[in-house]
């Protein structure tokens, strides 16, 4: 498929351009907007890559997510129909828009290149944003597949249809657009991740230049991988504002497809930031070192005590702890030597986690860097992470309103792996060494393995039942006793390269001394 019109059959197309031709020949021109944005969600749900939903006997329409999928076979309806994603299911809708004629005539909207905005400087008093995420999303290609539609429906010298920024190109502006995209250039240079960090630089720069002084400013963030969060946070902070607030709003839900057997944020995490001033004063390394934990703390608690639980929790601690970082002009150390937020970060993420295990497990475990400093050995302060940020005002339950065992108690508790990750690291927790013994890798983030799913390493291929059956049968006089021997059991964990547990041949150098966590697990 290498034009749009391929996405459609011929008569989806002779359905399609009659309705573009009934728009274009409306005198009204707000009715005839109105319904040329109707065509375009009649061809979302009204092309060869629809899918039958046969537990509503209807069609899904083509985005359900941010891109074109394949797919074997597709499902069509009639355009006299009023099943969903055709003309008139939308329509009763459009009226009562209409109907309601409550739209004030306050507003410009303005297309323009958000490194070189036309408003003069120091004009705004809000700046928000929802920006792009690397390659998440191929906006501009995504908007063609209604712009054909558009152009169609609309006069042909309706302002919103010329391509001011490139009037050699018919289709969505594209040269300029701020995305991580390899097949792209921009002035003869590949657009790849440089570029995309570069122009998000660039556009911070350009927002905090046409704020007043007194203005704030909201980012919207929904990366789950803290290089993500670094890059975007260090192009706002070198771009002259200062973050004073980081907030979580449920703006996800979580039946969409991309939230299914994933770690992904149920919240977007909204920055709130104020432009730094001019004479922001030089910051001391020790004292904002100081300042962290209880700044940390108390908005852990404060958002604990709302629900906010898993990442979501984690990154929404950002920004508080970034006012810290970001309302002096540079931070330096006792020698006179400029500390980096990579650096800060750090110890952000450190501070997180420490402040978790102090919750969990108490103060003598947040402060151990090992397992000979700490009373726990290092898989139990894992464990004790993972559930940490599972925690919330009902308890963390795995049961829902109606009591029954949620999808989160069979597969096992998740996080992105870079979040469990930058946890482990600085409370001296190897997570590459549990790998397959009490965490699995997979798919970009870190699952705790259910006790069930362990029952092999712990007690051998027979399983627990066989384990049972043999302390039930010993005539000693004490036999639960025997479970755990005074020679520690060694645990065959599992192989990391994908050999399951119950395979004959363990690898040697993955066996070791039974942990208190091996030994609980067994009992359980």
């Amino acid at each position: 498929m290498r034009q749009w019109g391929e996405l459609f059959t011929a008569r989806q197309q002779i359905a399609l351009i009659k309705f573009a031709e009934l728009a274009s020949d409306m005198s009204d021109s707000a009715q005839r907007n109105l319904i040329a944005l109707l065509l375009g969600k009649m061809a979302d749900g009204n092309n060869s890559l629809t899918r039958w939903a046969s537990g509503s006997e209807n069609m899904v329409n083509l985005f359900a997510r941010q891109a074109i999928p394949i797919v074997w076979d597709f499902c069509e309806s009639t355009p006299q129909s009023s099943a969903r994603g055709v003309f008139l299911s939308s329509i009763d809708l459009a009226c009562k828009v209409l109907e309601a004629d409550s739209f004030p005539n306050t507003a410009v909207v303005q297309q323009a290149n958000a490194v070189n905005h036309p408003l003069p400087s120091g004009a705004a008093n809000v700046w928000f944003t929802d920006p792009p995420y690397y390659d998440a999303v191929p906006y501009s290609d995504l908007s063609n597949f209604f712009l054909v539609w558009l152009k169609r429906a609309l006069p042909s010298n309706h302002p919103l249809l010329r391509n001011a920024f490139e009037p050699d190109n018919p289709l969505a502006p594209i040269a300029d657009e701020i995305v991580q995209d390899e097949s792209k250039s921009h002035k003869g240079k590949v657009k790849d991740r440089e570029f995309f960090e570069n122009s998000m630089r660039d556009a911070f720069a350009d927002g905090r230049r046409v704020m007043r002084e007194d203005a704030v400013g909201s980012v919207v963030f929904a990366h789950k991988t803290t290089e993500g969060w670094e890059a975007l946070l260090s192009g706002m902070i070198s771009s002259g504002w200062t973050i004073t607030g980081s907030w979580p709003i449920a703006t996800e839900q979580a039946q969409r497809l991309r939230a299914q057997d994933s770690a992904a944020l149920a919240t977007s995490v909204h920055l709130v930031c104020r432009p730094r001033p001019d004479d922001a004063p030089v910051g001391d390394w020790a004292e904002a070192l100081r300042e962290l934990p209880d700044r940390v703390g108390a908005w852990m608690e404060r958002l604990q005590s709302e629900g906010v639980r898993g990442a979501d929790l984690v990154f929404a601690c950002v920004g508080p702890a970034l006012e810290i970082f970001s309302r002096y002009s540079r931070v330096e150390t006792a020698a006179g030597d400029a500390v980096g937020l990579p650096a800060y970060l750090e110890r952000v993420w450190e501070t997180v986690g420490r402040v978790a295990l102090e919750q969990v497990l108490g103060s003598a475990e947040a402060r151990a860097r090992n397992g000979a400093l700490g009373a726990l050995e290092e898989d139990s302060r894992l464990t004790a992470l993972f559930l940490w940020t599972l925690q919330s005002g009902d308890g963390g339950s795995d049961a829902d309103d109606n009591g029954a065992a949620t999808r989160r108690y069979a597969t096992g508790y998740r996080l992105p792996y870079d979040v469990a990750r930058r946890f482990a690291q600085p409370l001296g927790i190897h997570l590459d060494e549990w790998e397959g013994r009490v965490v699995e890798v997979k798919k970009g983030e870190a699952r705790l393995l259910p006790v069930k799913e362990r029952a092999a390493d712990l007690l051998g291929a027979a399983g627990a039942e066989a384990y049972a059956d043999a302390l039930e049968s010993d005539a000693a006089p004490s036999p639960q006793m025997s479970l755990f021997p005074d020679a520690p059991p060694e645990v065959r964990g599992r192989a990391r390269r994908g050999r399951r547990a119950a395979d004959a041949d363990f690898d040697p150098a993955a066996r070791r001394a039974a942990t208190t966590l091996d030994r609980v697990h067994a009992a359980m």
